[in-house]
Formats: C-alpha cells, sequence, structure tokens
C-alpha cells in the first residue's frame, strides 16, 4: 500500500525536532452538497529543525515515532519570507 502524502503549512515549530502542519481538505456535504474546508493539523517528524511557522511543507506518513507523531516532514515547497 503507497505512503500518503499531504502538504500543508507550518503552524508551531516550538517543539524539538516535530512540527505542527495544517492541511485545509475540501469536502462535499452528502445531503445538502455544500463544499466545505475542514482543517486538521498532523505532528510531523523534523530530522534537522529545519521549518518555521508559516512554510508550506509536504509531509509523508511513517511508522509511529512517538505516541502522537506518525508523519515524517517530506520537503519543503515555498519558504515564509
Amino acid at each position: 500500500m503507497p505512503k500518503k502524502i499531504k502538504q500543508g503549512t507550518v503552524v508551531s515549530s516550538k517543539m524539538d525536532k516535530t512540527i505542527v502542519v495544517q492541511v485545509s481538505e475540501p469536502k462535499m456535504h452528502e445531503k445538502y452538497k455544500k463544499r466545505t474546508i475542514m482543517t486538521k493539523n498532523y505532528k510531523a517528524h523534523d530530522a534537522k529543525n529545519t521549518c518555521s511557522e508559516g512554510d508550506v511543507v509536504s509531509i509523508i506518513e511513517n511508522r509511529p515515532i512517538s505516541s502522537q507523531v506518525r508523519w515524517v516532514l517530506d520537503k519543503v515547497i515555498e519558504a515564509k519570507k
């Protein structure tokens, strides 16, 4: 089974080697057919502490690293200016 890849914005990088990435995905309501944007936060492992808040990053699914971290930083798509 292929690993999932998600793209989002770094919300917090205050923890050591861990970042919080906010991923926004459009969802359609089943009954009313209205499109809403659902946001979810994922904790990802950043081994080199390269990311800062506001960066657009790509994360990839991985084995559990700690009790809450199940994603790993894949690459930084756009750094904050």
